[in-house]
């Protein structure tokens, strides 16, 4: 019997929400199958299985809030027949009884008001009662009369006046209660963000490097690239940098894997974690999945894809528990440069500034350059400043040379 559990969707991930079941009893699930789709405070991510067999037991129940590792469904390997005592579907979750004194209480009908007596024709109201009811703003429809044959009295009037008066019910729009659902889960994804920063700043030896790389040959080749692409291949500086980052990753293995279990765990691919805004606040950083071996187009392409499906909630659980380095881009509209807090487990963090025009200085002469501040957050447990600074060098060098990147 292989038991599915709930997988960690980020390292910042404690518990999540199911969704929605993908699959059924008796289905064949695949490896990298979608099988569910699960709420995190940061979006909806649908889930995989790396694992085959088939559906025997789906256990977790729609809207059932859990922590990482709970065991969802229960699969069949093949040839495995169930064991004894495993029935077949439904949920293992006991359902709760209600306690014998609520459930005795509910058959015990509640008595129903007695009908304020009324008198015939229009009802009796005393014209003083009728005339302090004007002034103190009192609705006479909403008083029992206690005088003769139900008479509303002045005395009535008198106790309404003085009884404090419920707050008016406001309904919300649904636009309102949308904004507010939304408002809420924000402030969540934030508590989430700053724990996980601060679980960062307290458990890592941090160390900052940066460089100052000019970016005119890589600038002007794209340039050139792009008029001989179609539009919908065209390449933004982004890919270029992505690229460069992957390919410097293969000399300085030290910054590209986990620290788990007390000690450096090295991944072979190269899974690049990409720093995107939302919309509504906050940010995620999902994979591109071993961008060292993708040529720039197909990087483009997968890069405008993954920030469009971040923007809609609509990532996949190998995008966001599989990045092994994170590179965040701060735009044109961002500072000169950033220095940024390392997602754990990871070990790295590139952060790329602004582009802008700067004087530069070479050989002898000055001159104006687009240049990008670009700096490295590392572990010191598993590299240290030098091999850091070596590796700026090393992205520098190959930005210098676009044309080599784009295979």
């Amino acid at each position: 019997m292989i038991e599915f559990k709930l997988p960690a969707l980020g390292s910042d991930m404690d518990e999540g929400t199911l969704l929605e079941w993908k699959v059924g009893v008796g289905d064949t699930v695949k490896k990298g199958q979608v099988v569910a789709v699960v709420d995190t405070t940061k979006t909806a991510v649908d889930v995989e299985s790396w694992q085959e067999g088939t559906v025997h037991q789906l256990i977790a129940e729609i809207g059932r809030k859990m922590p990482v590792g709970t065991v969802m469904a229960l699969l069949l390997a093949a040839g495995e027949t169930a064991p004894a005592g495993v029935g077949v579907g439904g949920t293992a979750m006991p359902v709760p009884k209600a306690a014998p004194a609520v459930a005795a209480a509910a058959l015990v009908a509640a008595p129903a008001p007695a009908a304020a007596p009324t008198g015939p024709g229009r009802r009796m109201i005393s014209p003083a009662a009728r005339k302090h009811a004007e002034e103190k703003g009192v609705d006479l429809d909403s008083i029992t009369g206690t005088g003769p044959h139900g008479a509303v009295t002045l005395e009535d009037v008198e106790k309404a006046a003085a009884a404090p008066r419920a707050a008016p019910v406001v309904e919300k729009s649904a636009a309102q209660m949308a904004a507010a659902q939304q408002a809420a889960k924000t402030a969540d994804m934030r508590k989430t963000i700053a724990a996980a920063m601060s679980r960062s700043k307290r458990e890592i030896p941090h160390y900052y490097v940066a460089e100052d790389i000019p970016l005119a040959n890589a600038l002007a080749w794209l340039q050139v690239a792009n008029v001989q692409r179609p539009m919908a291949e065209r390449l933004l500086p982004a890919a270029l940098l992505l690229k460069a980052v992957a390919m410097a990753l293969k000399r300085y293995p030290e910054l590209n894997g986990y620290w788990r279990d007390g000690g450096f765990v090295p991944v072979a691919a190269i899974n690049l974690g990409v720093a995107i805004s939302l919309r509504q606040g906050g940010l995620i950083a999902p994979a591109l999945l071993q961008a060292d071996s993708k040529p720039l187009t197909v990087l483009m392409q997968e890069l405008t894809d993954l920030v469009k499906r971040t923007r809609a909630g609509s990532l996949r659980s190998s995008e966001m528990n599989e990045p092994t380095i994170t590179v965040t881009n701060l735009g044109d509209q961002g500072s000169n440069s950033v220095f940024g807090v390392i997602t754990p487990p990871q070990v790295a963090l590139v952060g790329f500034g602004r582009v802008a025009e700067r004087p530069w200085a070479e050989n002898g002469g000055l001159k104006v350059l687009p240049v990008v501040t670009t700096s490295l957050s590392a572990d010191h447990r598993v590299s240290d400043g030098h091999r850091g600074a070596l590796f700026l060098l090393e992205l520098n060098e190959l930005l210098q040379h676009p044309e080599d990147l784009e295979k």
